[in-house]
């Protein structure tokens, strides 16, 4: 009884979700962000795990901009699905990076971990509590 009368508190989860997920991302993306080319080519060095080699600064550039904006859009909820795919997207490549310098499931967890939150928002969308939420409300819902 008391597990169901929680139901209607589902979404302030995602609001609660969506918030501390945001800022851990936003936390993590800034300083590779405003690291600069070095860090951005230190970053987008992950992409050699796909055979990938060119233009490191350019993918490392994009996962930067990808956690970053995306921890605002996450906080805000708007554009949150797209923002999502970005964000699987770039744990997925963060995570076969760690899996192929040997770290195994310890070293890859974190990525892991976030990707599934990640594609689970893209499914579960943002919650009542959401810009999308709102934006959508005033078009009417049929646009």
């Amino acid at each position: 009884m008391i597990w169901t009368s929680l139901d209607k508190h589902r979404h302030i989860g995602l609001l609660i979700l969506r918030i501390g997920f945001g800022c851990m991302f936003l936390y993590h993306g800034l300083p590779k962000l405003f690291g600069g080319p070095e860090k951005w080519e230190q970053v987008g060095g992950a992409m050699a795990t796909f055979g990938i080699t060119f233009a490191p600064a350019f993918w490392g550039f994009l996962a930067a901009i990808s956690e970053a904006l995306g921890g605002i859009c996450l906080i805000l909820g708007l554009f949150l699905r797209p923002a999502c795919i970005l964000l699987t997207i770039t744990m997925v490549v963060a995570a076969a990076s760690h899996l192929s310098r040997g770290e195994g499931l310890g070293g890859a967890a974190h990525a892991l971990k976030a990707g599934i939150v990640f594609l689970s928002f893209i499914l579960i969308g943002p919650g009542k509590y959401s810009l999308d939420e709102k934006l959508s409300a005033d078009r009417g819902d049929d646009a």
